[in-house]
């Protein structure tokens, strides 16, 4: 006697169903990976450079105001040492460089990318130079608080930043502003 066919009603999807979705999504996956490709060189590779090069600028500012602090107070040179020497490794990090100028400044030498406003970009004149120091608080306190608002303030512009900016960018960016968060903590912890 012949066993009965099996009822239609079986749970879940039919052999043949998966295997046409499968193949479908093979081919959905094939399809859609080269534009993705040569999109991520186009448009926003230039964006994630120029994020890149923002970034870089900006930590090569801090030093700056580092620069600016220990022209002041060299007093605190022992204590700001290892976080300026942090931040210098994060201009590098982020593909800029530093050059010696006058006065002991660092301003970054990147002439391939110039900055996209020109009044945050860092200058190596002596005016600029000069007027950094003058707006140094003569204060130890006052200009480690001032320190310590850039890098918390830098720390909140690239956390906000991780959002627009493609993943290895978004790791090294998430990780400086944790470095600035714990410089900031730094700098007035001690002040307490």
């Amino acid at each position: 006697m012949p066993l009965p066919p099996p009822p239609r009603a079986l749970a879940g999807p039919r052999r043949r169903t998966l295997l046409a979705s499968a193949a479908g999504a093979a081919l959905l996956v094939g399809c859609s990976h080269a534009p993705e490709e040569s999109a991520g060189t186009g448009g926003s590779q230039s964006a994630a450079q120029r994020a890149r090069a923002r970034a870089a600028r900006d930590s090569a500012g801090l030093v700056e105001s580092y620069e600016a602090v220990l022209a002041v107070h060299p007093a605190l040179a022992e204590r700001l040492a290892p976080l300026r020497a942090e931040v210098v490794r994060h201009v590098e990090a982020l593909g800029g460089t530093l050059a010696a100028g006058p006065a002991g400044t660092v301003p970054p030498t990147d002439s391939a990318t110039p900055p996209a406003d020109p009044s945050t970009a860092p200058s190596a004149t002596p005016s600029a130079v000069s007027a950094a120091v003058a707006a140094v608080p003569t204060r130890e306190k006052d200009a480690l608080a001032g320190l310590a608002a850039a890098e918390r303030a830098l720390a909140d512009r690239r956390t906000t930043a991780l959002l627009d900016v493609p993943g290895e960018l978004a790791r090294l960016l998430a990780s400086a502003a944790a470095a600035g968060a714990a410089h900031a903590y730094l700098l007035t912890e001690g002040t307490r």
